[in-house]
C-alpha cells in the first residue's frame, strides 16, 4: 500500500518529538504493508513549517530508516496558506510531484470559497488533494459539500481511522457516504504516532468492503501521483451488505 499523509518528521509539528518516534512509525507502516510513506508536516500558523525545514527533517529521518520504508516529502497545506508562492508550495508537493498538494480542511466549518482556491491552484498547474473532509462537523453534515471542489479538479483523501470507525461513527458514516458518492480518490493513515492516531492502512480497506475499490483507494490512485502517472479510472463500487 501507499500512504500519502503522515506527520513523522520528528519536531514540526504535532507528530513524533524525536527521532525515535519517527523510526517507531516508520516500522509500524512497513508492519502494515506500506511500501512508500509520504511525510507531510503541517503548514500552517501555528506550525510554520518551511520547505527547507521539511527537506532537512526527512533526510534525517530516511538515513535512519533505510529501506524500511520508501519516505517521499509533501506538506499538509492550511487553506489559508494557498496564497503563499506558487513555487514555495510546489515544494511542498505530494510525494515529491509538484503537480499534487495536499490541502488540510479546516476542523470547523467550510469555507464558501475553497472550490475557488482550488480552481486557482489548478490555474497553476497544481491539483489539491483535500485531506479529512469527513472529519469536518459541516460536511458529516451535508457530504456534498465536497462536489464543489471535486468538480474543480480536487482529489479527496479520507482518513484511515475514519472509515474503520476509530475516529468515531460520524467520521465514518461520512467517510462512507463520500466513498458511495464517489467523492473520496484516496485513503491514507494521518498517522501522528506508531499508536495512538496509528497507521490502520489495512483496516481501512477492510472497511471499505470492495476489494478493487481498496486497491485503487490505497495503492493505484496514490501510485500514479507518486510517479507522476495519469490517473486510474474508478473502478465500479460494489453496493455494500
Amino acid at each position: 500500500m501507499i500512504d500519502l499523509h503522515s506527520h513523522v518528521l520528528p519536531g514540526l509539528d504535532d507528530g513524533p518529538r524525536d527521532l525515535e518516534g519517527a523510526i517507531e512509525i516508520c516500522r509500524a507502516a512497513a508492519d502494515e504493508g506500506i511500501e512508500v510513506l509520504a511525510a507531510t508536516p503541517h503548514v500552517r500558523d501555528d506550525f510554520p513549517t518551511t520547505p527547507e525545514q521539511m527537506e532537512e527533517a526527512l533526510a534525517i529521518v530516511r538515513a535512519a530508516v533505510g529501506d524500511v520504508v520508501r519516505l517521499v516529502p509533501g506538506g499538509e497545506v492550511a487553506v489559508t496558506e494557498l496564497s503563499r508562492p506558487v513555487e514555495e508550495l510546489r515544494r511542498f508537493g505530494l510525494a515529491g510531484n509538484p503537480a499534487y498538494l495536499l490541502v488540510e480542511t479546516p476542523y470547523f466549518a467550510w469555507p464558501s470559497d475553497f472550490a475557488e482556491r482550488v480552481t486557482r491552484l489548478a490555474a497553476d498547474g497544481i491539483r489539491a488533494v483535500i485531506a479529512h473532509p469527513e472529519r469536518n462537523p459541516a460536511v458529516q453534515d451535508k457530504p456534498r459539500l465536497v462536489e464543489d471542489v471535486v468538480e474543480a479538479g480536487a482529489l479527496v483523501q479520507l482518513t484511515a481511522g475514519s472509515l474503520d470507525g476509530r475516529l468515531g461513527w460520524r467520521a465514518q458514516a461520512c467517510g462512507v457516504e463520500l466513498l458511495e458518492l464517489g467523492l473520496a480518490h484516496l485513503i491514507a493513515s494521518d498517522a501522528h504516532a506508531p499508536t495512538l492516531r496509528a497507521i490502520g492502512m489495512r483496516s481501512a480497506a477492510r472497511a471499505v468492503e470492495d476489494d478493487e475499490l481498496a486497491q485503487w483507494l490505497t495503492v493505484d490512485l496514490p501510485r500514479a501521483i507518486v510517479d507522476g502517472g495519469e490517473l486510474p479510472e474508478r473502478p465500479g463500487r460494489r453496493r455494500r451488505r
